[in-house]
Order: structure tokens, then sequence, then C-alpha cells
């Protein structure tokens, strides 16, 4: 019997894709019962590469879609599947959720998303995600390890920074289980991270969604620096004076909780309507 290494030996993974196919069974399974899926549950599975996830899923419920950029491995699902495999050939960072998806998907509820996405977008996907948290009731995505690690991270550590704070902002995160590189095809030079992420109510009120990430990312984007100086240069574009505001600008933002960018934004945001 031919083993899933062997038979993708025949196939040359894409560098630029970011391919490393899951082989493991055992993972894969594991990953499955994560999602929980239900018959009627609408699924969405990003990069399904060599079928791994989706020959479990598609017996799970008929409301599934996959979404493949590589039109080779779409032909080859295709055959592996009689044809009966609803896949479309597009990047999923450019799937359009509100026109192009409703032409070719039944969505009868809230969706739940799984894949193992390329390493090299993952921030991308992630964000993608965020924008779409109201048509989303969870993910469940194999990533690396130390993007798993950096959107869980909490106050006053290293990994501490924009990713965690809009992950966190905007879903639960949480760690499932680790993988090793030997349950992949080829072995990827990292360990990954199997997460879910829930997508409920929003956890904090933000008068000015665009501000804050102005906020969060000029913070970050001089993190040694105490925040009085890091957004310096914001507040004198947006004409704040920071003695007006219930903050202590002496700590860097690596010690500033999620709450605490919160309220220092909507801040910012009422200062502004009254200063108009």
């Amino acid at each position: 019997m031919i083993s899933n290494k062997e038979k993708f030996l025949k196939y040359k993974p894409k560098k630029f894709l970011g391919q490393n196919f899951l082989v493991d069974d055992n993972i894969a399974k594991k990953i499955i019962r994560a999602c929980d899926i239900k018959k009627n549950d609408s699924l969405i599975e990003i990069g399904p590469g060599h079928g791994a996830l989706t020959k479990h899923l598609v017996k799970l419920t008929k409301n599934y879609l996959a979404v493949e950029i590589d039109h080779t491995i779409i032909e080859k699902l295709r055959l592996q599947f009689d044809n009966k495999l609803k896949i479309i050939h597009q990047d999923f960072l450019k799937l359009d959720f509100d026109s192009e998806l409703n032409d070719i998907f039944n969505i009868k509820n809230k969706l739940k998303i799984i894949g193992n996405v390329p390493y090299n977008i993952t921030t991308e996907i992630l964000f993608k995600l965020f924008e779409l948290k109201d048509k989303i009731e969870f993910a469940v995505m194999m990533i690396q390890k130390e993007v798993a690690q950096r959107i869980t991270a909490k106050p006053n550590t290293k990994a501490y920074g924009i990713l965690a704070i809009q992950t966190q902002l905007n879903t639960s995160p949480e760690i499932l289980f680790n993988v090793p590189p030997t349950a992949f095809f080829p072995k990827p030079k990292v360990h990954s991270s199997v997460i879910k992420l829930e997508f409920g109510k929003e956890k904090y009120k933000l008068d000015d969604k665009t501000l804050f990430k102005k906020i969060v990312k000029e913070s970050f984007g001089k993190r040694r620096k105490v925040m009085r100086n890091s957004l310096k240069n914001l507040f004198d574009d947006l004409n704040i004076v920071t003695n007006r505001i219930e903050f202590d600008f002496s700590r860097r933002p690596e010690n500033v909780s999620i709450h605490e960018f919160v309220t220092l934004s909507n801040e910012i945001s009422l200062l502004r309507k009254i200063q108009k």
C-alpha cells in the first residue's frame, strides 16, 4: 500500500505557496475532533492540500467548501473525490464573502473555518478573519508554534504585541496542542500548533477602531520607548494634550493591557469630538 508520503513524493511542493502537507492521520483526526462538526454546519476549509482533513470533513456536513489556490491540487482532489467535492480555485485572502461566496456556497448559519494555513501568510489570514468576525463561529487552524504563542501572549511578556492585541480583541484564542515537523511532508523547519479562535460577542466597546489600530501600531512601532515618546507624533497630529488624559504614559506598550489600550483610545476619541 502506498503511503501518503510516497504519494506526495510525486508532487513537488511549491515553496512560494508555503506548502507543507499534513501526513499524520492521527493528527488530522485530532483536529477534526476539535471542530465538533454537525451535519448542518457551514464549513470552509482553507487550503485542503492533498485532503488530509478533507477526507474526514466531507463525511460530516454537506455544507462544505474548500478554497484552494493551487489548480494542480484542485485537479487531484476532484479525481480523488470523483468530482463530488465542492471546491473553488481562489486565493482565500481575495475571496469576497458578501457576493462571490454566497453565489457558490449555501451559508445557512455562522461559518466554521478550518485549515492548515501557509505559515508565510498566517497574519494576513488572521486579519481577514477578524474583518469577517460577524460571519464566523470559530476557526481551528494549524499555524507556526511561535505565532500561536504570540497571539495568546499576555502583557508584560516579550511575545505580547500587535498580533496578540488584535487577536484577543476580536476572538478568544486557545492553543489546543502542538505538532512536530515529522507530521508534515516536506518537514518544516519549525514546530506547529493547532489553535482555536472563538468568535463571539465583542469583549470591548471601541468608539473608533481606526484610531485604536493607529495607537497600537504607533506604540509597538517603538516598543522599547515609553508611551509618552512613542505616541508623541500621533498626539501632535491629532492636537491632543496628554495631561488631559488619565493614563500612565511612563510605561512601555508591552506593560499595557488590552482594556487599557481600549480605554485610552476611547478617551482620545472623546477629546477629538469635544475639540471639533
